[in-house]
């Protein structure tokens, strides 16, 4: 696009990437910038007032305290507030005249309603605007992006293809002193590193090294080239809270400014108010995507979030080093002996993050949260922040505003999912019938929302929650917010788009959460309860319907019923489970109607097939237990729930022995001598790599005190060998430990000096997953041993 200085006004879509708000004499500026086909936009609006409401009673007390104030006014509203009094609007020059009067009036006992919403999110949600923005004003061309201010902006879903660049520093073990800076992306792999030798820059095989013989010039280098590149996304592992901290610290003890926004402008700090390790940054102009928040936020699940793992789980390669384990040294011996193998490895820890960001639709996946719930590109979590955005506007427009935090009284609280107790034992043909996202459907279906709660108070007709509660039939707003996004799921899943479908799912499922929590301005146990406490209610009444028809429930858990069917053939299976299912749809269909006068969203699915399926006693108990249990699918796979096979914190030995253990028996083959010869094997060492436990620290190491468990006595004499060592501490501030037990107890992996505990393993670790299943076919680990005595 080539644009003049100034033209007649125009329209660009763009996807918003950071957004801000700058304090000035005059009001609030907000700055937003875009990702748009013509190039980095930023947009401007000046002099925005902040708003917030309360009570027009008490307008004679807010006019008294803010008398002597200057930059105030009051607007009167037709709005009501959740106890159906009329609200003014208080209008502030700025957000931190905000935060002063909101203090001022809390201390009378005066709670400002709103007054927390951020006004670059205000701005945005009062117009519906949610990741993306049609922007419409004079447009004005800068030197490297385009600017408009004080133009019109609307909604849109414009979807960009972001340029992005992947970054990872290496330094030091104490990460005191830095050694290179690796980039990579589309047509893009360089290292900038640190050296006193005569060349500059070195060619190696698919890789550019540049030489400093500063860090001054280093750092230098490196924010002129992520300049030049211009980056609409830089994504790292850990990036913000290890390499860009690292990369500030550096800067200013070299005094350079880190001006890496678009228009040179500066990263700006935010420390979270509940970890003084933890920081969030901001880059005008630039989303910084972490790997590894951006994984949680999609719900995936690691045993541990390092590089390391992750890359050799999705993409079958790891970093280029020996011993992941001690590469800080193996790093400053590279740095100091073979610079070309760090540049490699400095750069293949790009590629990993950029390969893991491609292969998983990453950025597709932070895009398409961002369009569906207003959020930050780099926004993590924010269930509650989704909420307010969404609904906060549609409040408004029905007439009311919503509570303060300060407002929030919790009487008691709700009980969570529904878990039946269990029928224990190995059992033939075991299906699965789940409710379809069963708590977004109970809010949709019984009209369960925050104002239709404060309408359905006062209406004689409402629909009956629970504890208390009852909504409006005609006035609310969440159920149609689900009725939205399901549709848009539907669609997606017809359309294959699986990144897109997961966004909604999480979403979608949130709001139940987001109702429950004392952080959310909605919460009411009123809410809460009537969406478990119906749930609890629909899997009892499912099950009983289900066994009128002559099977057996041995099993419930929040959304779900486990169906014995016994002795049926593997093809009669799917007609039982389908009709199981259409009839039970059509059950609550009916009986809604009837009881209730609503219309049914609720929708029973059969999807998994056990051929064989177990379900524990709770040890040293003959009850069935809850949430563990394991099954073979019909499709050959071994599904296992809450059992050792998926803890991180059992041997891989012991998960693995648990994984062939529970096949041989599902399978129907001999399982004595394997049990024999897995314990001959670990007596003659065959296993050490395999018997190591995994724990993570969760709390500074100096914080236990009274109780400490195995894994914390390891790390106590892991950095009681490192002290007198003169190594730095790993486990002082937390963090995973990786031990073994021994004879003398737990010792670090790392620094074991004792003999292995082999009883340990058999006796705590093999011999539990063992009589767990052996139980039901009448033996233990005891009894199969006591067979060969004399091999012992």
């Amino acid at each position: 696009m080539t644009t003049p200085s100034k033209q007649a006004s125009q329209s660009i879509d763009g996807l918003i990437l950071t957004r801000q708000w700058l304090e000035q004499t005059n009001g609030t500026s907000l700055i937003f910038w875009l990702a748009t086909e013509e190039g980095p936009l930023r947009v401007v609006f000046e002099a925005q007032e902040s708003v917030c409401f309360f009570p027009r009673s008490q307008s004679k007390l807010v006019r008294q305290i803010l008398n002597r104030l200057k930059g105030w006014r009051i607007g009167e509203t037709e709005l009501l507030n959740f106890q159906s009094e009329s609200v003014s609007a208080l209008y502030l020059q700025n957000q931190r005249q905000l935060f002063d009067v909101r203090d001022k009036l809390a201390a009378k006992g005066l709670h400002l309603q709103e007054s927390d919403i951020k006004p670059t999110d205000r701005y945005l949600m009062e117009r519906f605007i949610t990741g993306a923005a049609s922007v419409t004003g004079m447009i004005d061309q800068q030197k490297d992006f385009l600017s408009c201010y004080a133009p019109a902006m609307q909604g849109t879903d414009y979807r960009p293809h972001l340029n992005a660049v992947s970054i990872d520093i290496e330094t030091d073990y104490e990460a005191e002193h830095l050694y290179s800076i690796a980039l990579y992306g589309e047509e893009l792999s360089l290292v900038l590193m640190l050296s006193d030798a005569d060349s500059a820059e070195q060619e190696l095989e698919n890789c550019t090294v540049r030489f400093f013989s500063t860090e001054s010039e280093l750092l230098q280098a490196f924010v002129e080239e992520l300049r030049a590149l211009d980056p609409d996304v830089i994504m790292g592992w850990n990036v913000v809270n290890f390499d860009f901290r690292c990369l500030q610290k550096f800067a200013d003890r070299c005094n350079i400014k880190l001006t890496l926004g678009r228009d040179s402008q500066l990263i700006r700090w935010r420390q979270a108010r509940d970890g003084q390790d933890r920081y969030y940054a901001l880059l005008p102009g630039r989303v910084i995507l972490d790997g590894i928040e951006l994984m949680r936020s999609a719900t995936y699940v690691f045993e541990n979030f390092s590089l390391e793992y992750v890359s050799q789980q999705l993409l079958g390669r790891g970093k280029l080093v020996e011993d992941v384990d001690q590469r800080g040294a193996e790093i400053t011996e590279l740095f100091q002996d073979d610079k070309a193998a760090l540049a490699r490895y400095n750069l293949e820890d790009c590629k990993l993050v950029w390969d893991i960001f491609e292969k998983e639709n990453l950025m597709g996946f932070a895009i398409e949260r961002s369009l569906l719930t207003g959020l930050e590109l780099d926004r993590y979590g924010g269930s509650v922040a989704a909420l307010d955005f969404l609904y906060l506007p549609k409040l408004h427009r029905q007439g009311y505003v919503a509570p303060a935090l300060a407002e929030l009284e919790s009487s008691n609280i709700s009980p969570g999912g529904y878990v039946m107790r269990s029928i224990p034992g190995i059992h033939d043909n075991v299906i699965v019938l789940d409710f379809k996202s069963l708590y977004p459907s109970i809010i949709r279906t019984f009209r369960v929302d925050p104002l239709g709660l404060v309408v359905g108070l006062q209406e004689e007709n409402a629909i009956p929650g629970f504890d208390g509660g009852q909504f409006s039939r005609e006035q609310h707003i969440l159920p149609a917010l689900i009725e939205t996004l399901w549709a848009a799921r539907d669609r997606a899943k017809a359309s294959r788009n699986a990144v897109l479908s997961q966004a909604i799912k999480i979403i979608m499922n949130s709001f139940y959460g987001v109702l429950g929590t004392l952080g959310c301005r909605f919460f009411d146990t009123r809410l809460v309860s009537s969406i478990t406490k119906r749930g609890h209610d629909i899997i009892i009444q499912s099950k009983e319907f289900i066994e009128d028809k002559g099977y057996q429930v041995i099993y419930g858990d929040t959304d779900s019923v486990f169906v014995l069917l016994g002795n049926v053939s593997k093809e009669e299976v799917p007609e039982i489970g389908g009709s199981l299912a259409r009839e039970l749809n059509r059950w609550w269909q009916d009986k809604l109607n009837s009881d209730y006068g609503i219309v049914s969203y609720l929708e029973m699915e059969f999807e998994t097939h056990f051929v064989k399926f177990l379900m524990p006693t709770v040890r040293g108990s003959e009850a069935g237990s809850k949430k563990r249990y394991a099954g073979l699918l019909a499709t050959g796979d071994i599904m296992f729930k809450g059992l050792e096979t998926v803890r991180s914190d059992w041997s891989p030995l012991a998960r693995r022995f648990q994984q062939v253990l529970y096949r041989k028996i599902f399978e129907d083959q001999p399982y004595t001598e394997y049990i024999k010869q897995i314990v001959v094997d670990i007596q003659n060492d065959k296993y050490e790599a395999e018997l190591v436990l995994r724990k993570r620290l969760r709390r500074k190491l100096a914080d236990y005190v009274k109780n400490v468990p195995p894994h914390v006595q390891a790390a106590k004499k892991a950095e009681e060998i490192r002290k007198t060592r003169n190594l730095p501490s790993l486990y002082d501030s937390g963090g995973w430990i990786e031990y073994v037990m021994t004879t003398s107890g737990p010792e670090p992996k790392q620094y074991r000096q004792s003999p292995i505990d082999y009883d340990f393993y058999i006796d705590k670790q093999l011999a539990p997953i063992a009589d767990s299943i052996l139980v039901f076919d009448g033996s233990s680990m005891d009894k199969v041993l006591d067979r060969q005595i004399g091999l012992f």
